[in-house]
């Protein structure tokens, strides 16, 4: 009797995100157990990130050191200016970093927080006079010495620009206690409608400390460290309410939070969440934005010790969770959420950035080594990357029986003229075997009329899907099988993924 041929065909491999928390071959094919230096496209497949183009090129300002918070400033005639920390210093401008630090101020960290309120930039951080810059005077300079001024600027580590005034919290080991400036004056500390309230006696299991506040829906939010506190009616702090309090659940660090207008999504030692299903959950244990890769992140933030930092872009419409030291990167596609409320997820290594801001001209910008960087192009300032997926291992339905593999096809989306290295091995080994070969160049535009003999950004030619059948071969119970391709100026979607074998015998 012929052995029978059986095929099991992935669309979109990977499409799901990488998925490292669920047993491997209780998976559906759907989910990645890597996908590295990848995003969700809009289509919904795994494609290349975009790399980093760096902008600065007077990089010998920052000493060696990276740009470690960096901010737009928008100013009421529309010009804009880029305000950074590094180096123990403050800079304006990209291509060119300006010092900007005022004079006789000593910067001893670069962990800046920084707000836009009212035409003007406020600049925390702990152990420091807090700054302020102004269009005005174009300039840097301690609140305190500001035109505007009033009383002393509370020296916090988080400020919070909200309900028309600034709120300042986590003021030397004063960890309760929140100060508000004078409406709309983010200088003003005294008199007028100033204030400040203590929530020792507010947290809802004993004492905890304040380690960032954000404003989510009206709300007032006030991260603890291991509880949440909620105010209603920030808009006048005189009369604002306690709403509502969250046990067990907290903030990691300051800056691994965003809002993305709609949520909340922060980072707890139970993984990453969002505010929303939080207070629908109230001290459920599981994160959920994060669920799939649960384990992976818990580790990560165990073994960072610099600045965890999230970040959300609107117009690549993903959230990124950076350990900066480490770097690594997970990249949560919003567009897309799984049933469950969970995200896709990818990561990203090898381009280090230590922060993130997105512009008014829709640029997301990187502070990292090389100053301040643009994510674009398809290398990491001129250098190529390496993308990679793997799937978990597949048994064709059954895991008794023998699969001899005999050919896998792979179909792929532009990345005309890379070289693409198949893998495959069996039994939950890492010894892959490896097949390379080179995609065919692509030169289609848009309408099939190439004027500058280039590819067109839009082009949906039948010319850039590439379809490659490789003969494989060896034996095993399950098979994985992986993509890795080099990312030099090209980027590169996958399509579907084949895989043909013969069953045997039952082991």
């Amino acid at each position: 009797m012929a052995q029978q041929l059986q095929s099991i065909t992935i669309t979109a491999p990977g499409f799901a995100g990488v998925n490292t928390q669920d047993a491997p071959l209780a998976q559906d094919p759907s989910f990645a157990s890597v996908a590295d230096n990848c995003i969700i496209d809009k289509e919904g497949r795994v494609a290349s990130r975009k790399g980093y183009e760096a902008i600065t090129t007077n990089k010998a300002i920052l000493g060696g050191n990276k740009i470690e918070a960096v901010i737009q400033f928008v100013a009421e005639d529309g010009s804009t200016v880029v305000i950074s920390a590094g180096n123990l210093k403050l800079f304006t401008g990209t291509t060119t970093l300006v010092d900007a630090t005022p004079a006789s101020y000593t910067v001893t960290a670069n962990d800046w927080k920084m707000v836009e309120f009212n035409n003007h930039v406020y600049m925390f951080q702990a152990g420091h006079a807090p700054l302020i810059y102004s269009d005005h005077a174009g300039t840097i300079e301690k609140i305190d010495d500001h035109s505007h001024s009033t009383g002393v600027a509370p020296l916090g580590n988080d400020v919070l620009a909200a309900f028309g005034r600034l709120w300042v919290s986590d003021i030397g080991t004063d960890k309760s206690t929140i100060y508000w400036s004078d409406l709309l004056n983010g200088a003003g500390w005294t008199g007028g409608s100033t204030g400040s309230i203590d929530i020792t006696k507010v947290w809802p299991t004993g004492y905890d400390t304040i380690v960032s506040l954000e404003a989510h829906n009206g709300f007032l939010v006030i991260f603890g460290r291991r509880s949440i506190v909620i105010y209603s009616g920030a808009e006048d702090p005189s009369t604002m309410a306690l709403s509502d309090t969250i046990s067990n659940i907290g903030l990691v660090s300051r800056d691994a939070k965003v809002s993305t207008g709609k949520d909340l999504i922060f980072l707890d030692d139970s993984g990453v969440r969002s505010i929303a299903r939080t207070i629908q959950e109230k001290s459920a244990p599981i994160g959920d934005i994060s669920k799939n890769v649960n384990s992976d992140i818990k580790s990560l933030y165990s073994a960072e010790t610099g600045k965890i930092k999230m970040h959300y872009s609107a117009i690549e419409a993903f959230i990124l969770l950076n350990f900066p030291v480490l770097g690594v990167v997970y990249c949560f596609d919003t567009r897309f959420p799984l049933e469950d409320g969970s995200f896709r997820v990818t990561t990203w290594s090898h381009i280090v950035p230590q922060c993130f801001t997105s512009t008014v001209e829709e640029l997301l910008y990187i502070g990292n080594a090389e100053g301040i960087s643009k994510y674009n192009g398809y290398k990491d300032n001129l250098v190529s990357f390496q993308l990679r997926y793997f799937s978990h291992p597949l048994s064709f339905g059954d895991t008794s029986n023998l699969k001899f593999l005999k050919k896998i096809n792979l179909t792929t989306f532009n990345g005309g003229g890379s070289t693409i290295t198949l893998n495959w091995a069996f039994d939950y080994s890492e010894a892959y075997k490896k097949q390379a070969y080179i995609l065919p160049q692509s030169n289609v535009a848009q309408y099939n009329i190439s004027e500058f003999n280039t590819l067109a950004e839009y082009s949906s030619s039948i010319a850039l899907i590439k379809r490659k059948k490789i003969n494989a071969s060896g034996q095993g119970t399950v098979v994985s099988v992986g993509v890795e391709t080099t990312v030099d100026g090209n980027s590169i979607a996958l399509l579907e993924i084949n895989i043909q074998a013969l069953m045997g015998r039952i082991v």
